[in-house]
């Protein structure tokens, strides 16, 4: 099994951004983790700041992959065009969000991404990324049954 993780703008400085909010772990402690409690699947990693390079990553493995695990950041309010990528590829998405943004600022309340995604983790830290992915090995299960 192959998960594609996307992290949107600013997600770079988990773990010294904010932490009150979004936590002191760095993202790479994450992954080192979720590669550890899921040998048998591969994780391929990508950050990006630029709203486009997430755009061709989305495009270039949302046919291939198993699942992408897809945390747009503050282009999940914004972007269409993400929102467009998500939409066109065959790989189920799951949207992850560190924070609740259901509960911040009003202009948070609504996500561009999320309509196009298989589902949406809120507010769980960086536990919502092992969610994702287990909600992927499940789907992934439920289409081969």
């Amino acid at each position: 099994m192959k998960i594609q993780i996307i992290n949107g703008p600013n997600l770079n400085l988990l773990g010294i951004r904010e932490p009150g909010k979004y936590g002191s772990v760095p993202f790479d402690d994450c992954l080192s983790v979720l590669r550890l409690r899921y040998p048998g699947v591969e994780f391929e990693y990508f950050q990006s700041n630029t709203e486009g390079e997430i755009i061709d990553k989305i495009q270039q493995t949302g046919f291939s992959v198993d699942g992408i695990v897809l945390n747009p950041g503050g282009y999940t309010h914004t972007s269409v065009s993400i929102a467009d990528a998500v939409a066109a590829v065959k790989s189920p998405v799951i949207e992850v969000h560190v924070t609740n943004v259901a509960a911040r600022e009003e202009f948070r309340h609504n996500s561009l991404v999320g309509r196009f995604c298989r589902g949406s983790i809120l507010g769980l830290g960086l536990d919502g990324y092992r969610l994702a992915v287990e909600a992927i090995m499940e789907i992934n299960r439920k289409e081969i049954i």
